[in-house]
């Protein structure tokens, strides 16, 4: 997500076909790809996130950081790097800016997980790898330079976010027409020490049997990726969003690990969970989960759940509905929360196609390992 320096090959480069994929890599419930920065591209890692716009990395010279065992970007030995000013549009439309004393853009960027960065609103040029073996750059791609830090990144060599969301600024939103509209996920197991590929363009495309599509609702403002769940299905029980179901209820989010579901659809959630398994109930030793199990001496049998969106019926495969907690404890990874998150838990080996041509997302049950 940055730069190039000839527009002509750049719009050359930019053929849908052969545009960019970056691997992906399971690290403690996060998703961490790679890719480059600046001129000369400097490889850095960043956590891909649905949930956010802007991509930001810590940059030299950093004030406070978080450890990082990766080296640190720093943008003087960028030739294509430059600070965006205040009066610049994509300053204007970024949440979160302000204005330093010498009128240059700066951002601050908060997260769910209290991970927050500030820096400097700027361009450079972002480089990923290519179908045909060939790197292709993005430049002008809006980046975040972080020099003050804070929270928690899992996984030290990662420089940052790489925000897919689908506000204006973000890489997907800005870089539509170049990569024909299209990104694609498949999320290996968080266990899994496999890689899979993060696609944009031809690539992405999510089709064939067992693909299932379901409309992205638009909201004024709001730069998140909205789906409408309509029920879950606990075997043979229905329960239902509530009542009336509205249209954009849900965010699909790769950055949020498990599900959180508002109290009252989780607590019946909940319930019909317990009601198909034969076991006690044990508490959770970390205390974030509610239903939990041991099975430490056997086995037991998960109901079948079915997540129900507006035209497509998503069967939840056992190890991404339960997660494993300590010795022989397994949860149910979903939470009661005041709003609905598709965490990316759920979303494991799971082919999952955004198209933001036709504002859809397409499901597709996927070894995400091959």
């Amino acid at each position: 997500m940055r730069r190039s320096i000839d527009r002509v090959n750049h719009i050359y480069n930019y053929s849908i076909v052969n545009i960019g994929y970056t691997t992906v890599t399971s690290g403690d419930g996060e998703y961490l790809i790679s890719y480059s920065i600046g001129t000369p591209p400097f490889k850095v890692y960043g956590f891909v996130d649905t949930g956010s716009d802007l991509v930001w990395l810590q940059c030299e010279p950093c004030v406070q950081c978080y450890p990082q065992t990766s080296p640190i970007f720093d943008p003087s030995l960028s030739s294509s790097y430059k600070n965006i000013p205040c009066y610049d549009d994509t300053c204007l439309s970024t949440t979160g800016t302000s204005c330093d004393v010498l009128g240059f853009c700066e951002y601050n960027a908060n997260h769910f997980d209290q991970l927050v960065s500030r820096g400097y609103l700027s361009v450079d040029t972002l480089t990923l790898d290519s179908t045909n073996g060939n790197s292709v750059s993005f430049p002008n791609t809006v980046v975040g330079c972080g020099y003050i830090n804070n929270g928690t990144l899992h996984g030290r060599s990662s420089s940052g976010i790489v925000g897919l969301g689908n506000g204006e600024n973000s890489f997907a939103t800005r870089w539509s027409s170049s990569i024909g509209g299209k990104f694609s996920y498949c999320l290996v197991s968080s266990l899994s020490k496999s890689t899979s590929k993060l696609n944009f363009g031809d690539a992405a495309v999510v089709s064939g049997d067992g693909a299932m599509t379901t409309p992205i609702v638009k909201k004024n403002g709001q730069s998140f990726y909205y789906l409408t769940l309509e029920a879950f299905s606990v075997n043979d029980k229905l329960i239902e969003f509530g009542e009336p179901t509205n249209d954009g209820n849900i965010i699909i989010d790769s950055g949020t690990t498990h599900t959180f579901l508002p109290y009252d659809l989780y607590n019946r959630l909940e319930s019909a969970v317990a009601e198909n398994i034969n076991k006690e109930r044990v508490k959770d030793p970390n205390g974030i989960f509610n239903l939990c199990y041991d099975i430490t001496f056997e086995g037991f049998d998960d109901p079948l759940i079915i997540a129900h969106f507006k035209g497509a019926d998503i069967r939840l495969h056992s190890n991404s509905t339960f997660v494993a907690i300590g010795e022989g404890i397994i949860c149910l990874a979903f939470s009661p929360y005041k709003m609905a998150i598709l965490g990316n838990m759920v979303q494991q080996n799971m082919l999952v196609g955004y198209n933001l041509v036709q504002n859809t997302v397409t499901f597709m049950p996927t070894d995400c390992t091959k």
